[in-house]
């Protein structure tokens, strides 16, 4: 498990991560989300050691970071945004080479690169120098570096940056592969990918923590949307002035009307009286579903929610 406690970092008088808390459990498969500089990759390099934080504390399973980094960095495999592959090596001698630093055993090294190069479908790239590669395999090797010592955690920051279409499916694909062994945490500013990949986003504005959810529980419980029969009533001026509704917006909407109500869910029934009172026929009550779009541009600007 990780556990973030009020991880802060400071580059002179800029605050790029503020009081950061959070805890990741084995299995997930976690989206790092938020526009550039909004402090992701500040994080991610906290976490794996390659930076130290100004403040708060980093674990990873039971071991503290500063304490044991060491050992941190043997649970974790990295891709950075800008993986420093060699260009003039060969797949296979790059590989072996981050084996060696990453200090596998030399007996381990040859099944481990092949495992490596196996999982990441690098077979018939396995001889190739690095600089004659495309964008989409030059990603692939900066994955297999980090998957090389059968880490529990992977970190992946920016995995599909700079891929074209299909390169960047061909990339989901594997680390959904890869999400059925290791813990997966994935930086990105791009919806699609955590959408497609993640099962929890994290969304960082500023610095900042300001949503952390599963994807599947992003709705807003307290938006409800009626549709109803229109009644001679001015029923949104009604309900604008009722003591129940915080928010009241018009849908538009040919055949009936409908109303997206913000409204305690506990005052659900007391609407519902209201609204049949002043003469509406209701066709149908729901929960507003957000989609990750509509959330991420909530709390990802100033003044969004928190």
């Amino acid at each position: 498990m990780i556990s973030v406690t009020n991880l802060s970092r400071s580059y002179g008088s800029t605050l790029a991560v503020d009081s950061v808390s959070f805890k990741i459990t084995n299995g997930e498969v976690v989206g790092l989300l938020g526009h550039n500089g909004a402090g992701k990759t500040t994080i991610m390099k906290m976490i794996t050691g390659f930076i130290e934080p100004s403040s708060g504390t980093v674990e990873v399973d039971g071991l503290v970071l500063g304490e044991n980094t060491v050992g941190i960095k043997k649970k974790i495999g990295y891709l950075p945004e800008n993986c420093p592959v060699w260009p003039e090596m060969r797949v296979t001698d790059y590989l072996i080479y981050q084996a060696k630093l990453h200090l596998v055993e030399e007996a381990r090294i040859g099944p481990l690169v092949s495992e490596a190069i196996e999982k990441t479908r690098l077979t018939e790239k396995a001889t190739a120098r690095i600089d004659t590669l495309s964008r989409g395999y030059r990603q692939r090797v900066g994955v297999a570096q980090a998957l090389l010592h059968k880490p529990d955690i992977l970190i992946l920051d920016e995995p599909t940056n700079g891929l074209d279409p299909n390169q960047i499916l061909q990339m989901r694909e594997l680390i959904k592969e890869l999400a059925k062994s290791s813990t997966v945490i994935v930086s990105t500013h791009v919806l699609q990918e955590v959408q497609a990949i993640c099962e929890r986003v994290l969304i960082m504005r500023g610095g900042q923590l300001v949503l952390d959810s599963k994807i599947k529980d992003l709705q807003s419980e307290n938006k409800i949307i009626f549709n109803f029969q229109p009644s001679e009533s001015d029923v949104i001026t009604r309900l604008s002035e009722s003591p129940l509704v915080k928010k009241v917006e018009e849908i538009q909407n040919s055949e009936t009307t409908s109303l997206r109500i913000e409204v305690q869910k506990s005052e659900i029934p007391a609407l519902i009286r209201f609204l049949v009172s002043e003469g509406a026929n209701i066709e149908s009550i729901m929960p507003e579903k957000r989609t990750l779009e509509t959330v991420f541009a909530e709390v990802s600007t100033e003044g969004g929610i928190q």
